[in-house]
């Protein structure tokens, strides 16, 4: 074990996906604590690591111009630094190529990476079979730790406490209405709805990225509240996660949110709309609750990721939530 003081962890797929990541790097510190460890990422997700206490460095893969020079620059990055453990929780062939030439002495990853035979430990990734996708990450680490779960963490500094400590005045909710995927997404409906039920004498924040403003201001056009405030882009990730630890209740879709609740342990009320809990990807605060629909729809899940619009055209699984549960 001494051996393994370069450690570089591989997850360039999306925001949820990085946050998740950390669990890894929570575990890898604890069981190797004098090894650097370094977090490849594609671009968008580094700031989520700022300052984040066990990391070296973060790489960064920039898929928006130039994927494959960017790709060869990274295997060159990497196989300078001599990494002594690779561990690849993409199942994409990019990351199976730069784990495969890495040089590493130690490399795992999923069977279905197809540069996975090039790689020294391999299981297979299996969703729906009703674990949680840290426990999919733990199985890459466990011939080099054991079976405990770390949960996954983030590290808010002081800058962004300082920046959301005007907002934490007496008691507050975070709303996160907003998704990539329309079925992921809780309707605007229920929304106003919930912010109709929320206790007059909290405040609401409604938090997410610059592009869910308009959302944000449907939400509190309609309301019949006078305490909502709308931060989505005026915030960072981080700022986020400071916010949301300190909040009586936060009010997430199954989208990248609910995974900073977990990554602080903050409270957590998640809306499952299309996807199911039983993908892996549900909250893991100790003060959680899931919200779906109780009746039995023959075509939910619909997918794994969601759609733009129902396939069906009625979006029972959204308009079927009660939201006073």
């Amino acid at each position: 074990m001494k051996k393994f003081n370069q450690i570089l962890v591989i997850q360039t797929a999306f925001i949820g996906d990085a946050i998740l990541a950390s669990s890894l790097l929570e575990k890898l510190h604890h069981f190797f604590p004098q090894a650097q460890i370094s977090l490849l990422l594609r671009k968008g997700n580094e700031a989520l690591y700022s300052n984040h206490p066990f990391l070296k460095e973060v790489l960064v893969w920039d898929k928006s111009a130039n994927k494959t020079k960017n790709l060869f620059a990274l295997l060159k990055t990497i196989r300078h630094t001599k990494f002594n453990v690779i561990i690849n929780c993409h199942r994409h062939g990019s990351s199976g190529f730069l784990t495969g030439f890495s040089g590493a002495g130690y490399t795992a990853g999923y069977k279905q990476n197809p540069f996975s035979f090039l790689f020294n430990t391999t299981v297979k990734h299996i969703i729906g079979d009703g674990r949680h996708e840290v426990e999919r990450y733990n199985e890459l680490i466990e011939d080099i730790t054991n079976k405990e779960i770390f949960k996954p963490k983030l590290y808010p500094s002081v800058e962004n406490e300082e920046k959301v400590k005007p907002y934490k005045t007496g008691n507050y909710v975070c709303m996160a209405p907003s998704s990539v995927w329309f079925t992921k997404q809780l309707p605007k409906e229920k929304w106003i709805e919930l912010c109709n039920k929320t206790d007059a004498g909290t405040n609401i924040y409604l938090v997410g990225a610059a592009g869910d403003t308009a959302l944000c201001e449907e939400i509190k056009k309609n309301s019949k509240r006078n305490n909502i405030h709308i931060l989505s882009g005026k915030i960072n990730l981080l700022d986020s996660c400071a916010l949301m630890r300190d909040a009586q209740m936060n009010y997430v879709n199954d989208s990248a949110p609910l995974h900073l609740a977990s990554a602080m342990n903050a409270p957590v009320r998640a809306f499952f709309c299309s996807t199911i809990p039983a993908f892996g990807f549900t909250p893991l605060s100790d003060n959680k609750k899931i919200i779906e629909v109780t009746e039995q729809l023959d075509c939910r899940p619909c997918g794994l990721h969601g759609y733009k619009a129902c396939p069906k055209g009625h979006f029972k699984c959204g308009n079927g939530i009660e939201v006073r549960r």
